[in-house]
């Protein structure tokens, strides 16, 4: 199993989340965070005064998947996400041991 997290633009989220159920995704976590990459932010002007946000408003998405999923689950995320401009954001792959519900024990890809 891997899991997926997408750091994203707010406004992409309906888009992302569509076309991640529509490959079948049964369950995904949604947090809105702040950061910033490469560009450190940026410049704003507000009532004739500029001022720096550094920490830009983002979504993260994280989704457990199995193993043969993940290339059609990344190429979605990338087709859906993308507007081509600097703050597009990011996708983390990292392995998953193992998953458990915790309300019928059930483990592995049952748990899914």
């Amino acid at each position: 199993m891997k899991k997926v997290e997408a750091i994203i633009r707010p406004f992409k989220l309906e888009e992302v989340k569509e076309a991640l159920i529509e490959l079948g995704a049964k369950g995904m976590t949604i947090t809105e965070v702040r950061g910033y990459g490469r560009q450190k932010g940026h410049k704003e002007t507000y009532r004739g005064s500029e001022y720096r946000i550094e920490f830009v408003p983002k979504i993260k998405i994280e989704i457990v998947i199995e193993k043969e999923k993940l290339e059609k689950v990344v190429d979605a995320i990338i087709k859906t996400a993308k507007t081509g401009q600097i703050g597009d954001g990011k996708i983390f792959i990292s392995d998953v041991e193992d998953v458990i519900r915790i309300r019928t024990e059930e483990s592995g890809r049952e748990a899914l």
